[in-house]
């Protein structure tokens, strides 16, 4: 025992001094665990097989793709119209939508689900996501004590009541006890965030801003200016011809930088996918494509009336949004500058055959502040020329590894990344409501772990990610090993019988003193214990405590009952106590100390509140 709790203390000492990784320091004391022989390597290893472990990898590659779809950002700014300009009504949004949800869904799915919403609005508010995260975390656990069903401590202390003949508990039995922990919550993490998770701002302010997005290069080269979007029709006279056959540039003097083809034949609406190539020239036109002709308007509108194509107007460009500029889906745009010993140094385009070798488009050169836009095949390069190339994701990233001649401007490929696939939108929308769904309603037999899993395959298999590779990097594998390996600490403590001395001695202590100071207790050593042991585990552990001790006092069970599940619930004062503290952290780049000055106080004051609400709403 004394070993066990050594082990924990040394623990608890470098998460809070921080300057070791949080993950590494759980795995230490997995190890210690282990060569201590407290624990089998079969007990120990347990964690990384846990459902809740495997549930949150699910919920992270879920939460990306609700990202990647811009879904994220098409909800944020519906519900940031609601907030307005006020940082105050975008707090109070964020902890009563959360909290509502998190009555119904696991608080685990809450944050997955709200995360990047948050992110979204917070964003689009420039407002501190740091201030914000933290706090919908708290709020997804305090909406789980708004129902039976919200968090499994409630189920723990039902089972209880039931087992020792006592009525069972109803749905929303709980629900008087959530709304006071809300509007507690929602009164102490007002002050508190602002106050210390304020210096996170300072850290997102200097995040250097020199990169130029995207649409940033659009805008700076005027490529909309010398943009045309032509629609193949059935009349015209385009299909079945190839861009080497219509030569297009010799006769008409523009190019075809862009081939978009909405692939939806026999699909249902939701599965609409859209495709961007190059003008390969040996590919066929067909009917639908979408052209995007890089030159003078005029000489398009002539192509156009040649070939009876459709040409959209300037006012109809501007009209549909989703069509007025260039996207980035499959076909990017960087910048590159043209070392002193660069290759196409004095000779043109043409002559180095840049675009057969490279698979790329040059659009635009600037020179000393000059833009050149067309004739460019003609024009010869100079040291220190900065070209505008486009070409695929995978061309561009191919340019870097030619330094000897060129450097590629800024991170194309980070990019790349921020550019959301908003056409799968409707379907990473649709599979979300389908993981509710599991989740929520009893009569579907898909356990919740399953729902997630689901749900993450889904994603990747509808192209919700680019490809698997992109999923794979939402997961933030610190949280995973943090929560997977502090896990089986829960079991050490248990099996030495460490917590069931530190609860029993701590409650039988405090019997004599009446039943508030009995009630406080049960609470408090609830609360101490959920820091280090899961909170349904905490809850098995002290509620046939809790109710043997009422009996012996008789009092009713219901009050210390419920002073059980709000303290294994009510954890805010470590990052590892339940699931939606670690998912939060990388995203609002927490410390240990973070949860701690945030989460501490809240938790303390909420124990107060408690102690003296709960015999109101449940006498002894």
């Amino acid at each position: 025992m004394l070993t066990t709790l050594i082990i924990l203390g040394l623990s608890a000492v470098f998460f809070v001094n921080g300057k070791i990784r949080s993950d590494l320091v759980a795995l230490c004391a997995l190890i210690l665990l282990i060569v201590c022989q407290i624990l089998t390597p079969e007990e120990a290893l347990s964690g990384f097989s846990n459902s809740v472990v495997i549930m949150m990898v699910g919920l992270f590659v879920v939460s990306g793709a609700i990202f990647q779809t811009g879904l994220a950002k098409m909800i944020g700014s519906k519900l940031l119209k609601l907030a307005g300009n006020s940082e105050l009504r975008l707090f109070l949004l964020v902890m009563i939508g959360t909290s509502f949800i998190g009555a119904f869904v696991s608080n685990t799915g809450t944050v997955a689900l709200m995360l990047p919403i948050v992110v979204s609005m917070a964003a689009g508010a420039k407002s501190s996501v740091s201030r914000l995260l933290m706090p919908l975390a708290f709020a997804s656990s305090m909406g789980g004590m708004m129902t039976l069903i919200g968090t499994p401590p409630n189920l723990v202390i039902q089972d209880t009541l039931t087992n020792n003949g006592y009525a069972p508990l109803s749905f929303f039995s709980f629900t008087p006890v959530g709304i006071i922990c809300v509007v507690v919550g929602t009164l102490v993490l007002l002050p508190l965030s602002k106050y210390f998770l304020s210096k996170h701002d300072k850290k997102e302010n200097q995040t250097p801003t020199s990169r130029k997005s995207l649409h940033e290069l659009v805008d700076e080269y005027q490529l909309l200016n010398n943009l045309s979007r032509l629609q193949v029709t059935a009349s015209s006279t385009l299909i079945g011809k190839t861009a080497a056959e219509l030569d297009i540039h010799r006769n008409y003097g523009v190019n075809i930088i862009e081939i978009r083809r909405t692939n939806q034949s026999g699909r249902p609406k939701l599965m609409k996918s859209v495709s961007q190539s190059l003008a390969d020239p040996s590919t066929p036109l067909e009917e639908g494509d979408t052209l995007f002709l890089m030159g003078a308007r005029e000489k398009a509108e002539r192509f156009a009336n040649d070939y009876h194509v459709e040409l959209m107007s300037n006012n109809e460009l501007q009209g549909k949004k989703s069509q007025k500029t260039l996207e980035f889906y499959d076909i990017g745009i960087a910048e590159i500058v043209l070392m002193p010993s660069s290759k196409l140094i004095n000779n043109t385009l043409q002559d180095t055959g840049f675009r057969q070798k490279y698979n790329i488009n040059v659009m635009g050169i600037r020179r000393k502040g000059e833009y050149m836009l067309h004739g460019l095949k003609d024009i010869r390069m100079h040291s220190g020329d900065v070209l505008l190339v486009q070409g695929t994701w995978k061309s561009i990233a191919a340019l870097s590894h030619e330094d000897e001649d060129w450097v590629v401007l800024g991170q194309p490929l980070d990019e790349a990344a921020k550019v959301t696939l908003d056409y799968k939108a409707p379907i990473a929308a649709g599979i979300m409501i389908l993981m509710i769904a599991m989740m929520v309603f009893d009569f579907i037999p898909v356990k919740p772990v399953t729902a997630v899993m689901i749900a993450g395959v889904l994603m990747v298999l509808t192209g919700c990610f680019r490809n698997v590779e992109a999923a794979y990097k939402t997961i933030n594998w610190e949280s995973i090993v943090l929560i997977a390996a502090m896990m089986p600490m829960s079991l050490a403590l248990e099996k030495t019988g460490a917590s069931e001395y530190i609860s029993s001695s701590l409650v039988s202590g405090l019997g004599a003193y009446g039943p508030i100071a009995l009630l406080a207790g049960i609470y408090f050593t609830t609360s101490l214990l959920t820091m280090f042991i899961s909170n349904t585990a905490t809850a098995v552990l002290m509620a046939p405590i809790a109710i043997s001790s009422a009996m012996q006092i008789g009092a009713s069970p219901y009050p210390f009952l419920f002073a059980v599940t709000l303290g294994a619930s009510m954890c805010f004062a470590s990052p590892f106590s339940t699931p939606p503290n670690a998912l939060v952290m990388p995203a609002g780049q927490y410390t240990f100390m973070d949860y701690v000055k945030v989460g501490l106080p809240l938790q303390i004051i909420m124990g107060i509140v408690m102690v003296f609400a709960l015999p109101l709403l449940f006498p002894f």
